[in-house]
């Protein structure tokens, strides 16, 4: 009886296991208003930058980390988004939580992320936006106002995601999605 149960449990245990790791489905929540995100500083590309210095593009504001598995699995993702619509207006900026700033340098050299990163280890622009869970993400329209915030990853290059990003991205400064 005990040789029968052990297969059981071993599947069961497997089964909890690979359910655990599993990331939730990302939520998505769309603002009643469109609110005017708050600004915030940051360096980019050795100089000092701020969010509304990118006014008149849409901006896609994806706070993660290093140490967040499913942060590290949407990043190949965000990447082809970065490189197909850039061109179109649309800025993909990473906001990386990791105190350990040798591990986020190679991360972004080992993964080869190209998109504008900067890193937040006190968690200012995150406290500022009340990010609390990662990965988090913001879709900003043209004139700074929140549009979308995603909780949780996301697959950013699928078909329907593009679809609303050129959208986004097509409409007038004024109107609305």
């Amino acid at each position: 009886m005990k040789d029968r149960l052990t297969p059981v449990v071993l599947a069961l245990v497997g089964l909890a296991f690979f359910l655990a790791l599993q990331a939730p489905r990302p939520r998505i929540e769309a603002p009643q208003e469109r609110s005017q995100v708050p600004n915030f500083s940051f360096a980019l590309a050795g100089r000092s930058t701020e969010l509304e210095d990118l006014r008149g593009r849409v901006v896609l504001l994806n706070f993660w980390a290093t140490w967040c598995p499913p942060c590290v699995a949407e990043m190949p993702s965000l990447e082809r988004l970065h490189r197909s619509l850039e061109g179109k207006g649309l800025v993909v900026l990473g906001v990386s939580v990791d105190a350990d700033s040798r591990a986020y340098e190679s991360f972004l050299r080992q993964h080869q992320i190209s998109f504008p990163n900067t890193r937040d280890p006190e968690k200012g622009i995150s406290t500022l936006y009340g990010t609390f869970m990662y990965p988090e993400t913001y879709i900003i329209d043209r004139e700074g106002r929140l549009v979308r915030k995603i909780i949780g990853p996301l697959e950013w290059d699928d078909p329907q995601v593009v679809e609303f990003l050129t959208r986004l991205l097509e409409a007038s400064p004024s109107s609305t999605t």
